[in-house]
């Protein structure tokens, strides 16, 4: 026989709270109704404290369910399913957008790195700052301005390098002028 571990006040709050102070089963709410939380899998049936298991339920309702498992779980519990799982699939699907965005960005600030510099190594300062570059300017016109930058060779890296950040300011302020 498996062993009932008390539920906390907390989470049985939190219960509570999830599901409107409402009944899952037949929609009773206080004061007419005394709420308690019920496993949907029964502890008899090693159904354990998850959130996920827990449900409320009102006396009567949870009384009348007992140690039994649902055989067609409450169109309230269907319809929450549905919808947890909604989510997780547009969650997932919106992981994969953002992921490929990074990697386009990334992409994108170390062609601009390249266009600039003889070699791919760069400080993290650099990086950084080419990067919130391509966030304000199309990446055209940063890869213009490490081009132009970079046409003026007899420089040290470290004067190139300023001289595209201005470049890059003087295109933001101009956009922002018109």
């Amino acid at each position: 026989m498996t062993t009932r571990k008390p539920l906390s006040k907390t989470v049985r709050f939190e219960v509570f709270k999830r599901d409107g102070f409402t009944c899952q089963y037949c929609g009773a709410t206080p004061p007419k109704a005394i709420l308690e939380v019920d496993h949907i899998v029964p502890v008899a049936e090693q159904g354990g404290n998850e959130e996920g298991n827990l449900v409320t339920s009102c006396f009567d309702c949870n009384r009348g369910k007992a140690a039994r498992l649902l055989s067609v779980a409450p169109e309230s519990l269907t319809e929450r399913a549905a919808r947890v799982a909604e989510a997780e699939a547009q969650l997932a699907a919106y992981r994969v957008v953002m992921e490929a965005r990074e990697e386009r960005i990334e992409e994108n600030v170390w062609r601009v790195i390249e266009a600039l510099f003889d070699e791919t190594s760069t400080t993290n300062a650099r990086y950084q700052s080419v990067r919130r570059f391509l966030q304000k300017l199309p990446l055209s016109e940063v890869t213009e301005a490490a081009g132009i930058a970079h046409a003026a060779k007899p420089w040290s890296e470290n004067q190139r390098f300023k001289y595209f950040c201005g470049i890059c300011w003087n295109k933001i302020r101009s956009a922002e002028g018109e």
